[in-house]
């Protein structure tokens, strides 16, 4: 199979539905929910899209912004289901964290849960450390963070 990949350095409003209709159905979670917390995203600061397109068909993403000065936030990741097992998120992933370094972030760091183990497996085979859990209302948060200045 053949795939493009796109980086968009700050996602507009236009896209946003796009992006989150992919994002819900990547990971099973509500739409309205994560275009209200987009939105509330973009609001803030600029949010970045890292996304892989198969026939003309966004099939997968990746999205982050930055946490505070020389530290990155990767938020919202994810790659269709008839897609997966490809490689996809690694390479979404290697392309933000390289993105990262050449802006000069030290540090990029996501929160996850044991319900998405293949996310957390992702992460952790690419770098990351657990650094702790937090509680939250959607249940036992992992809180992970790479050092973006290490040799890969």
């Amino acid at each position: 199979m053949d795939f493009t990949f796109r980086f968009l350095p700050d996602i507009v409003p236009a896209q946003s539905k796009l992006l989150t209709t992919l994002l819900a159905a990547a990971l099973e979670t509500d739409e309205v929910e994560l275009l209200a917390d987009l939105r509330y995203q973009q609001q803030r600061q600029p949010v970045q899209a890292w996304l892989v397109e198969h026939a003309g068909q966004v099939v997968g993403g990746e999205l982050g912004y930055e946490r505070k000065p020389g530290h990155y936030y990767s938020w919202l990741g994810g790659v269709l289901p008839a897609f997966r097992g490809q490689g996809l998120a690694a390479e979404l992933l290697r392309r933000q964290h390289a993105w990262g370094r050449a802006q000069g972030y030290r540090a990029v760091r996501t929160h996850t849960y044991n319900h998405w183990r293949g996310m957390l497996l992702l992460n952790l085979r690419h770098g990351f450390d657990i650094m702790g859990t937090t509680q939250s209302a959607r249940g036992l948060t992992i809180v992970l963070e790479k050092d973006l200045t290490a040799a890969e």
